[in-house]
């Protein structure tokens, strides 16, 4: 169980993100095609998921907007967004917000992403969604960098991140 904060008031997830240097679990999500996608689909690239409560959300929002400017454009990389939104309403946000360069991926016909990564809000007002984390995984599918963000009102560290990914 790991602990984060909404405005300072404590909560907790289901567990703890991945560990450094382990393989990353598959998982089954959802685009914004209703296509499903493995781990496995993206096979030959860095990848950066970045889970987040909802995309409809300001702080969300910004911050997922902050990760398609700064990874998007590279060919090495793809940036994978994960959220319990339906990809309808990922794809208006992201239309919305002009975030582009991402992966969009839901929930919505498979909850064991967020259980899996350890991100699954087990308490309070968000209980069922996903807190905030950076997740990347190398080439061959190696955790190599997590942060998990422990006010979820706040940014994560994109220079670390950016720093990690090189």
């Amino acid at each position: 169980m790991t602990t984060f904060t909404i405005k300072g008031k404590a909560f907790s997830t289901n567990g703890a993100l991945p560990a450094v240097g382990k393989p990353a679990p598959d998982f089954k999500l959802t685009n914004n095609r209703l296509k499903d996608k493995s781990l496995a689909d993206f096979n030959g690239k860095k990848k950066i998921i970045y889970t987040v409560t909802s995309l409809d959300t300001e702080v969300c929002e910004k911050t997922a907007k902050a990760f398609s400017e700064a990874f998007g454009q590279r060919d090495d990389t793809v940036l994978l967004i994960v959220s319990g939104d339906l990809p309808f309403a990922q794809s208006r946000v992201a239309n919305n917000q002009d975030i582009k360069n991402a992966t969009l991926l839901s929930e919505m016909r498979n909850r064991n992403f967020a259980k899996d990564y350890g991100v699954l809000i087990q308490d309070g007002p968000l209980a069922g969604l996903m807190a905030r984390a950076v997740i990347l995984v190398d080439e061959k599918n190696t955790i190599s960098y997590t942060e998990f963000v422990e006010e979820i009102t706040e940014s994560p560290d994109y220079n670390a991140a950016i720093s990690a990914s090189n």
